[in-house]
């Protein structure tokens, strides 16, 4: 299973024990994906769909538990895509109106659906509230990425005006949701790391936040060493290429005009650094009578360099 459907799956066996925490969060599943029919008799009823069969279930489990409605489910088969579809249908009127009241997508004393007011901000003014409506729009509409991979959460919204409240309600608990069109669709997402266990903690997936938390860590790890390896090896490297500097100018030096005339202190750096090529300039300075630090040797090796750079101009001047 992935890991959105593992979060989908955490979510859906959380039925809120507060009955206006479970209308916040069906009102977000008819939002979302249901549809209001109406018949030719001016009398209305609601599907909810879902390609998630845990969704569906938890659908009509809401259904029961907050109106004592017995809902009636539906499937699908595609063959020639082998997918399954559900529906979550309220048949009957009466049920369907007391449904669509409680959720305030109509007015406590209407008797028609015709002016339907989806996500009724009435419905998620307590915190709680707005914890579950969120849990019920990711159910219905959201995914996430495998965190092993790269951090992205989004709800995917059929309107700009859908989209623009969930962000509002995001950004209620300090989340930095963005929204962008794909299609003909809205995408309300999140792409950083931190933002998406935030989004967790809020919807009240603690396992999944647990684990991906697990991810974030082994990757931090994985990336301090992987830093450290590289300014290491970024050191070795300029390390090397400093000594082969040294020891290919102290070579021509030797080979031009020798070490008698150098200073006993340069000559001996110079001997040094041919015996031991590998050494580092702690290494050198060491080894010297007396010793000297790493700026003492450093400078006599910068200055060897500077010698022989000298003798090479010399001598292309002769030539």
């Amino acid at each position: 299973m992935s890991f959105s459907g593992e979060v989908r799956e955490e979510l859906a066996g959380n039925i809120s024990p507060a009955r206006h925490c479970r209308i916040a969060e069906l009102s977000a599943f008819i939002g979302m994906c249901g549809t209001v029919v109406i018949n030719s008799f001016d009398r209305c009823s609601i599907k909810i769909h879902s390609e998630n069969l845990l969704v569906a279930r938890k659908v009509f489990t809401l259904i029961e538990k907050t109106f004592n409605i017995k809902a009636d489910i539906s499937v699908r088969r595609n063959i020639l895509k082998e997918s399954v579809s559900y529906a979550v249908i309220v048949r009957q009127y009466e049920d369907a109106l007391r449904v669509l009241q409680a959720t305030k997508m109509i007015g406590e004393h209407e008797q028609r659906a015709e002016n339907l007011r989806p996500f009724n901000p009435l419905v998620i003014r307590q915190t709680c509230c707005r914890r579950a409506f969120l849990r019920g729009a990711f159910q219905a509409a959201g995914s996430m990425s495998d965190p092993q991979k790269s951090y992205h959460f989004e709800i995917v919204c059929a309107t700009p005006e859908a989209a623009q409240q969930i962000r509002d309600v995001m950004r209620g608990f300090e989340l930095e949701a963005k929204i962008v069109q794909r299609k003909k669709s809205f995408v309300v997402y999140l792409k950083e790391g931190s933002q998406i266990v935030d989004i967790l903690n809020v919807m009240e997936a603690h396992i999944a936040l647990m684990e991906l938390e697990n991810v974030r860590i082994l990757k931090e790890m994985r990336n301090s060493v992987n830093r450290k390896v590289n300014c290491e090896t970024a050191n070795i490297n300029k390390t090397v290429s400093a000594a082969v500097k040294q020891i290919e100018d102290i070579t021509y030096l030797r080979d031009t005009i020798g070490f008698d005339h150098l200073p006993e202190n340069l000559a001996d750096a110079a001997y040094a650094r041919l015996e031991n090529p590998d050494a580092t300039l702690k290494e050198l300075g060491e080894m010297l009578t007396p010793p000297v630090g790493k700026s003492g040797i450093n400078h006599r090796l910068r200055r060897l360099s500077e010698l022989a750079d000298k003798a090479r101009q010399e001598q292309g001047g002769l030539l």
